[in-house]
Formats: C-alpha cells, structure tokens, sequence
C-alpha cells in the first residue's frame, strides 16, 4: 500500500522524519511517497491546491495532507474515502477537499478511536499523534469505519476558492500561490484568457498593487528573452505568471492573496 504525504513542516526540523518513524512501526511494508513538505508554513489554499493539482499523478492509496494551523483547537480530524476508492487523512478545515472533488466523498469519519493513535497525543503535533498513526493503519487494512464516527460530507469546512471576474475588458485574477522558483500560479485556465483574445504572442498589461508591467502570452519559457514577464499554461493546466531566468514574484513584489488586472493594450 502507497501512502503519500504532503505538510508545510519542512525539512530542517525532525517533523517529517519522526512521521515516516510513526508510520513504518504501524506498517513497516508501506510505501511513502513525499509530495512535498514544502507547502508555506499554515498556507491551506496553497497545500490543498498542490494536493488536488498532483492526486492524479499518484496510485491510489491513502493520501496523508498536514497543514493545520489550527492543531490543538475545535477543528476535527478527518479520514476520507473518494468515489475512486482513495483514502485521505487530515484536518477538516478544507484542505483535502478539492483533492476530492474530482470523484466525490463516499465517506467520512471523525478521527476518535483511541486504538488508532498513539497513546499520549501532545496538543501541537497532531501529524505524528494522530494523523500519521491513522494514515498507517488504513494502510494496513483496517476499515475506514473503525476510526471514529461517521460525518456528513455535506458539514465539513470547505475552502473560498477565488473566481476569475471580467470587469470592463479586463482579466482580474487572483494570485494564488508561488513556486520555489518564483513561478506565480494564478487562478485562471486557458478558457478565461482566450475569451479575451489573448493567444501565443499577444502583448500583456498588468497592473498589481498599482504598478504596471508589460509581459507577453507565451507557450514556453524559451518563447521569450530573458527577463521578460509571461503569461502561460503550466502543466497542471492552469495560467500562471514567470520570467525567463528570473522570478516573477520578485519583480512583481507579489504575494498570494493578491489581486492583478490584465488587459491587451491599445
């Protein structure tokens, strides 16, 4: 059985090493796939972005999703089953939901069978007292049903996932998150750029924060030269902002959360 994992704890404390301990003692034969770790410390839209944009990538298995800031607190912990059979581990509070929009949630449990925890869990390290023990033993077989009380799919936490608007011929889009290489992922597909003629080739305005930049739609980094601003599909299928050889988010002083209108000049 595959069990990937995903969580903004990084890599230079003992936080993911001690959760790949906790799993392999449950069920050492598990396999664990690291999407990655480096998610912005409690960024939830841009953890269950990555999760949702990689799930198809991966084979189906339980799906381990920690960026929870609000561990020790009301929130509830969840396990997940899709209507492809995938299972899913993490915090309801909206992460591991657009993973599953794909195929559905069949089922839902609240995380509260003692058997399936450690015996002592902390108040701040949920990933390694409760969710990674949980994650280990669906791996090992044990029923979905057999961790806590069921819920109604219909009741958990779902995340505001921005819409593209078109406001006097222009694209206002949200900047949703940045990559490590200062990529800029934004919250539109193809459909939405060409519905105002934008193509390969076509000349960009932006305006964020209240500047303003030239870029141009391109199919490919080597399209431009190096240093120009561009507008393309990367390859989850979304629109996403770059410069070639350089970071957009730099040159942009831009943040997720923000706002940016874009237009085809006169």
């Amino acid at each position: 059985m595959f069990i990937t994992f995903l969580s903004d704890f990084g890599l230079k404390d003992d936080f993911v090493g001690t959760c790949h301990g906790v799993i392999k003692r449950i069920a050492p034969e598990a396999q664990i796939i690291d999407i990655t770790h480096g998610i912005p410390a409690t960024s939830i839209l841009q953890g269950a972005l990555v999760l949702a944009n990689t799930i198809d990538f991966m084979p189906v298995g339980v799906h381990l999703a920690i960026v929870d800031p609000g561990v020790g607190g009301p929130r509830r912990p969840l396990a997940l089953r899709d209507g492809e059979g995938r299972l899913y581990v993490g915090p309801d509070n909206g992460l591991l939901l657009p993973a599953t929009s794909r195929h559905g949630i069949a089922e839902a449990h609240e995380l509260a069978n003692p058997d399936y925890a450690l015996e002592s869990i902390s108040r701040t390290f949920h990933g390694r007292d409760l969710f990674a023990p949980a994650a280990a033993h669906l791996a090992t077989g044990v029923p979905l049903a057999e961790l806590g009380p069921p819920l109604d799919p219909e009741g958990l936490i779902r995340l505001d996932l921005p819409e593209p608007a078109f406001l006097d011929g222009a694209l206002q889009a949200t900047l949703l998150y940045v990559d490590s290489f200062g990529n800029i992922a934004l919250n539109l597909d193809r459909d939405d750029v060409e519905a105002l003629g934008m193509s390969s080739g076509t000349r960009l305005e932006l305006e964020l924060a209240g500047e303003r930049y030239y870029a141009v739609m391109a199919r490919t980094f080597a399209d431009a030269r190096p240093g120009d601003v561009i507008l393309y599909e990367d390859s989850y299928k979304k629109m996403s902002l770059a410069i070639s050889r350089g970071s957009a988010a730099r040159m942009l002083h831009a943040s997720p959360g923000q706002k940016i209108r874009i237009t085809i000049p006169d």
